[in-house]
């Protein structure tokens, strides 16, 4: 079963609100992709006239999570996901429509089929790029991934 972009919004509005009420929307999913929106606006906003840090963390985080989910569901195993590590870099103040990109779908199918193989957990780290309308990239967020074989 794939996990399409409406039904991650529904996830966020019942399980995640205040990432909903921030305006934090999936956009795109495939096997290698998943794109993530957010607007700057007044329940996100800092004392500096752009996004708070941590709304762009939520898309970000929900950019490389969303492509875990899918491919956990796609391998029918019983795999637990869990951010063990972060870190995130702030190049531009974040306004209007920021856009969050993560392309590491492949590189988690190395991970899932390792810790299927060997039933050992693994880790591997995602990158989620965040830009604003213009293309010019506003922060990059780097999320460490644990993901183990349930018994």
């Amino acid at each position: 079963m794939n996990i399409s972009p409406n039904k991650l919004n529904w996830y966020l509005l019942f399980n995640l609100p205040s990432a909903y009420l921030c305006g934090v929307r999936t956009r795109y999913l495939d096997d290698v992709k998943c794109v993530v929106t957010v607007k700057h606006k007044w329940i996100n906003k800092n004392p500096f006239k752009s996004m708070f840090w941590a709304v762009q963390g939520m898309a970000a985080e929900l950019t490389t999570g969303a492509l875990v989910m899918q491919k956990i569901m796609q391998s029918r195993k019983n795999i637990s996901m869990l951010v063990a590590n972060n870190n995130a870099t702030f190049t531009k103040k974040a306004t209007g429509r920021i856009t969050f990109i993560c392309e590491d779908g492949s590189q988690l199918d190395k991970a899932i089929a390792h810790t299927i193989s060997t039933g050992e957990g693994c880790t591997v780290w995602m990158q989620a790029t965040g830009t604003n309308a213009d293309g010019i990239e506003v922060s990059k967020f780097n999320f460490e991934w644990t993901l183990k074989l349930k018994s």
